[in-house]
């Protein structure tokens, strides 16, 4: 019975990315008509054009580029490649390079404009998906190929329902916590299986879920961090996307960010009270949960380090700048971007901190339940 319900959700979850990836975000139209995309190799660059302020660059680059695939293959197109004095996003390209052209074209078929749009990665990235997804599979057999699923659905989520809701103006905390638990229920029973593992797995994740997202409402406000702090949140307002409240985006980006530990130590856990269930059948409910949280506080210390770590990193640069200048520590906790990362990776913590217990408790009742059951069906004549 499992299997057949695991192989029915296999082909559930394949069933809506193939619907999810038809489905248009309503953004489409935003791009205009005319406007192509196409991959071209740079044969020369004239940088007259450019102005340099030491190490800020503005004005255009002007390239001369072959086009190496679409409509106008082999065909040559000068490029233009502004500069807005910007290094995080300006690029400035040579001879022998590979870009991403973006251009328009009149109904005679000529090209009347092309601008450059960094350079060309894309067959790099879709390389990389490919490697990563051959990994999983050839390490992790069936379930891999579960994961790959996950993995895909969750992006699907992201892209065509998350953020397209987003910007119509649905509310940030309310629809990020329904595709939460969509991903959660995804990852939860596609990888952990139809059956109490998978359930156990779901409960725990959900339960730290609802927490990390009392915690981070209840704290935001006491912190005083407005959703200005996130990254491109005034570039949504100069888009003219007025209307969505910046701080209830930052209070849901907390708790989805930590969502993926969350279910990384749930599962752990469950997988864990599975094996023991399998191997000790005659286990008390009180040692389950016992195994269980002793699973669980070795993979919450590692966790939290993890999460510490990886909102860290992203902030790295600016925290060397502090220190070259020699700004006092509390300046730097004090700072709104500082203490939103701090609020992110405590709010986080916590969440991971109460998904141990709660899952092995969980875990315990639910196995439990499970051999009660089993044990009431044996003595059936």
């Amino acid at each position: 019975m499992s299997r057949k319900l695991d192989r029915m959700l296999v082909l559930l979850f394949t069933a809506a990315c193939g619907t999810l990836l038809y489905i248009p975000t309503g953004f489409e139209a935003s791009v205009s008509a005319s406007s192509r995309h196409a991959k071209a190799r740079v044969v020369t660059a004239d940088d007259s054009g450019i102005r340099s302020t030491r190490m800020i660059k503005t004005g255009t680059q002007v390239l001369d580029a072959l086009f190496v695939n679409g409509e106008f293959e082999g065909r040559g197109v000068s490029v233009v490649n502004e500069l807005k004095g910007s290094m995080e996003v300006d690029e400035i390209f040579r001879s022998g390079d590979t870009v991403l052209v973006e251009y328009a074209r009149s109904d005679e078929g000529v090209v009347t404009a092309a601008f450059a749009r960094g350079k060309y990665r894309l067959d790099l990235t879709l390389g990389l998906l490919a490697l990563f997804g051959l990994l999983l599979v050839v390490t992790a057999g069936w379930t891999g190929a579960k994961a790959l699923l996950s993995f895909a659905f969750a992006l699907l989520m992201l892209w065509k329902v998350l953020f397209p809701a987003l910007l119509r103006g649905y509310d940030p905390i309310l629809i990020t916590m329904a595709v939460a638990i969509a991903l959660i229920g995804c990852v939860s029973f596609l990888v952990g299986g139809a059956g109490r593992k998978g359930l156990v797995t779901f409960l725990g994740s959900l339960l730290g879920l609802l927490l990390t997202c009392g915690l981070a409402m209840a704290l935001t406000p006491r912190f005083g961090i407005h959703g200005a702090v996130l990254p491109f949140a005034p570039s949504l307002l100069y888009a003219g996307f007025f209307d969505i409240p910046l701080t209830r985006l930052f209070i849901s980006g907390v708790f989805l960010a930590a969502s993926g530990a969350l279910m990384d130590v749930a599962m752990d856990i469950a997988a864990s009270m599975d094996e023991l269930i399998q191997k000790r059948p005659d286990m008390t409910m009180g040692e389950h949960i016992a195994s269980g949280l002793a699973v669980g506080r070795s993979v919450v210390g590692t966790m939290a380090t993890t999460l510490l770590l990886a909102y860290s990193s992203s902030y790295s640069a600016m925290l060397m700048v502090f220190m070259g200048q020699g700004v006092p520590l509390s300046n730097v906790f004090n700072l709104s971007h500082v203490s939103a990362e701090v609020l992110h990776t405590l709010v986080g913590s916590l969440g991971l901190v109460a998904v141990a217990p709660s899952t092995a408790l969980v875990g315990g009742l639910v196995y439990r339940w499970g051999r009660r059951r089993e044990a009431s069906v044996a003595l059936c004549p």
